[in-house]
């Protein structure tokens, strides 16, 4: 390994999937400003939009989301090709 190259600021860092509350900790060298406490010890905090816990790849629990009708435009264009 090259020396000098890693960073050397690893540190135990909290982070909260905002769609569920989910925490969880790991060595991070990510930048923040905002702690949390978890089990009485405070921790620096990074906020997600996703993770492993919400994401639907990992909960099987896929959603559909159609915006401005994309999902029923697209089927009545391919309707014709549908096998009877």
């Amino acid at each position: 390994m090259k020396k000098g190259i890693h960073p050397e600021n690893y540190r135990i860092v909290a982070f909260k999937d905002m769609s569920n509350n989910d925490v969880f900790l790991t060595k991070s060298t990510a930048e923040t400003n905002e702690t949390i406490s978890v089990d009485g010890t405070e921790y620096p905090l990074v906020k997600l939009e996703i993770s492993r816990t919400s994401h639907p790849y990992y909960t099987g629990k896929a959603k559909l989301v159609d915006t401005a009708g994309r999902v029923d435009k697209f089927r009545t264009k391919y309707a014709k090709f549908k096998k009877k």
